[in-house]
């Protein structure tokens, strides 16, 4: 058995701590496609082990998030339309309720479709239902909920331009509910740029970030399963979230270096104190390609004096020791 030399830590970290070699692994892999929330003084890590049944782990400091064993709260079925390779689970919570969107297909690709559960509690690790599948008029992983300033719901997700593996763009759509797309996709994004076409051309993991009335969506790109994914980023420099023509392109935003390569489909959280900002990630281990070798790893980030997000560049974690 192993586990991390993390016990020197401090309650919370702080931003001297997130230099430390021993404050940004969270959970050693095989792990990806970190989803994780801030709520009433809890962090929620919401993940699908062995691509099947999907878990909310619980914790005060989101750095010990690893170790909490999490608590299963849905199994697909054995068969049906949402039945395997279920994907990338994000837990929202939107008007008083809990929400789990999640990819999932039949044991065919090509039938990947995002769905939607809803708790049947008022706790997070309870018990979810499915409510069905969301309309994204073909392929899709990866979903999000956005809230634009004004309270309106939209979904933003990775899917095909057509019927065929090739190449992942990202799509928006108005929702009339939490469990409703409710008009057709508009295409706000697809990967055009070198950085984003390394051995397929792929913009997926949409994630939201805001800040002082700015709306960013953070994105990765290229080959999840390669060492060049990164991240790259949208802006909101128009009034309508559902045209093309006002979503701006920067990156890559977030890429490899000598201590980390692969890295890529992150979300974001506040510290508890609301003042620290943190990105939580994926890296692989290996140069090799694959997707068994990905941890999940955190560090803080700061803002550029123009206002838009500064990640810098990906830290070194740390091995493992033998306990």
């Amino acid at each position: 058995m192993t586990q991390l030399k993390m016990d020197l830590l401090p309650a919370f970290p702080t931003a001297q701590d997130s230099n430390d070699l021993l404050s940004n692994l969270v959970i050693p892999a095989p792990s990806a496609d970190p989803w994780m929330l801030y709520h009433e003084g809890f962090y929620y890590f919401c993940e699908s082990r062995n691509n099947s049944t999907l878990h909310v782990r619980k914790t005060r400091n989101l750095l010990d998030i690893g170790r909490d064993p999490g608590v299963c709260v849905w199994t697909p079925p054995r068969r049906g339309p949402y039945s395997k390779n279920v994907w990338a689970p994000e837990l929202h919570f939107i008007a008083g309720k809990w929400f789990i969107y999640f990819a999932a297909d039949n044991g065919k690709n090509e039938n990947h479709r995002m769905w939607v559960l809803e708790s049947e509690t008022a706790d997070p690790q309870g018990k979810y239902i499915l409510r069905g599948q969301l309309e994204t008029g073909g392929w899709a992983i990866d979903g999000t909920p956005l809230i634009a300033e004004d309270g309106g719901l939209y979904f933003v997700w990775s899917g095909w331009p057509g019927k065929k593996d090739g190449q992942q763009n990202l799509y928006i759509a108005p929702m009339s509910d939490p469990c409703s797309v409710s008009a057709e996709r508009v295409l706000i994004s697809e990967p055009t740029e070198e950085w984003e076409r390394y051995e397929m051309p792929i913009n997926e993991g949409p994630q939201t970030l805001r800040k002082d009335g700015r709306i960013f969506i953070v994105y990765s790109a290229s080959a999840s399963w390669t060492l060049h994914y990164c991240l790259g980023m949208l802006e909101l420099t128009g009034t309508n979230l559902l045209s093309r023509d006002s979503w701006k392109k920067t990156g890559p935003v977030f890429e490899k270096n000598e201590h980390a390569w692969g890295v890529g489909h992150c979300s974001f959280v506040k510290s508890p104190c609301q003042s620290e900002d943190w990105i939580l990630f994926h890296a692989k281990t290996s140069k090799s390609n694959g997707w068994l070798d990905r941890r999940v790893q955190a560090q803080r980030f700061n803002w550029h004096p123009d206002g838009r997000p500064d990640f810098g560049a990906p830290r070194p974690a740390p091995s493992l020791q033998a306990a």
